[in-house]
């Protein structure tokens, strides 16, 4: 998994609230078990009319949000089914943060897992990144996540809470088997005891 540390960008408004999963990856691209390949489709349905053309309204259709890495969104992001492919998407169109006034807790989790760093903020907090964003892209905003700390193009800083195990893992690009490997040479003692002592077994 890619680490973590410091991200500077364009960031793409989305001002609604309880965009849900399906919203996000609609149910027709989840057959595969690939991570790459689902940023074309994401938000397909918003983004794209019914004959295939894009919807030029559309935030992310618009030239100054195609390379978007950061997501500012309304509350209860990410809610709906726990499919896993709405970080995936999210995270294969370029999009490495979403900050919102808060999130569904499986895509949260969900959101650690790939590479994303989800942001939960007050809403005053979020009302002025959306604005920030609004801008277009001579707005860049920057995430921090050592400091924790996002500044807006203006100078601005607000400070954001995460916790400190999820932190390290996002700093070191530590997924599940990332983590797991971390502990290799433990599990690797274990296995030549248990194989000493149980020939039986191996």
């Amino acid at each position: 998994m890619q680490p973590f540390t410091t991200l500077s960008g364009v960031a793409a408004p989305l001002p609604m609230v309880n965009v849900d999963t399906d919203m996000i990856i609609p149910k027709q691209f989840l057959k595969t078990i690939k991570r790459t390949g689902l940023g074309k489709n994401l938000f397909h349905e918003m983004r794209y009319a019914l004959d295939g053309k894009e919807i030029p309204d559309f935030v992310l259709n618009k030239s100054q949000y195609r390379k978007a890495s950061i997501l500012v969104a309304g509350e209860n992001f990410g809610c709906g089914s726990s499919r896993e492919h709405a970080p995936w998407a999210l995270l294969d169109f370029g999009i490495r943060c979403v900050i919102a006034p808060s999130f569904a807790d499986i895509f949260y989790n969900n959101c650690f897992k790939n590479g994303i760093l989800p942001v939960a903020l007050s809403k005053s907090d979020v009302d002025k990144l959306m604005d920030d964003a609004e801008r277009g892209a001579n707005a860049t905003i920057s995430v921090d996540l050592e400091a924790q700390e996002i500044r807006g193009p203006d100078g601005g800083c607000i400070r954001f809470e995460i916790d400190p195990f999820r932190k390290h893992c996002l700093l070191n690009g530590l997924d599940d088997i990332g983590l797991t490997l971390e502990k290799a040479s433990a599990i690797e003692s274990y296995e030549a005891k248990a194989k000493l002592a149980q020939p039986w077994q191996w």
